[in-house]
């Protein structure tokens, strides 16, 4: 099988958990390093990033970050909400739109899923 290629998508905060245990789950069955996993996150979704109660989230988001998962932020969601750039964890990436970036990564052949 060749390598699979994933994107997941998620804009709003009360879907983080149910994206994270899908990304858990996926590792899980096709084996760690066996695959191109990228999530995007723009609207509100992207407050997530920023510092605040969701420590579990944080941590959850470091290991799998660990793992080889890409961490994407909308750079138009993170100015919509204040959220400085600078302030997000090492492993986030700011792309300069979410919307933009799904339509590239589905044309370099990612499947996309929003849990």
């Amino acid at each position: 099988m060749s390598r699979l290629k994933v994107l997941f998508h998620v804009n709003e905060n009360p879907r983080w958990p149910r994206v994270i245990v899908n990304v858990q789950n996926f590792i899980k069955d096709v084996g760690q390093g066996q695959a191109d996993i990228e999530i995007v996150a723009n609207g509100a979704a992207v407050t997530a990033y920023g510092s605040g109660p969701e420590e579990d989230l944080h941590r959850e988001m470091q290991e799998l970050a660990a793992l080889g998962v890409v961490f994407a932020a909308c750079r138009n969601a993170l100015n919509m909400h204040s959220l400085a750039e600078k302030s997000l964890p090492a492993y986030v990436r700011v792309v300069p739109a979410g919307i933009t970036e799904i339509a590239k990564k589905q044309s370099q052949g990612y499947a996309y899923i929003k849990p």
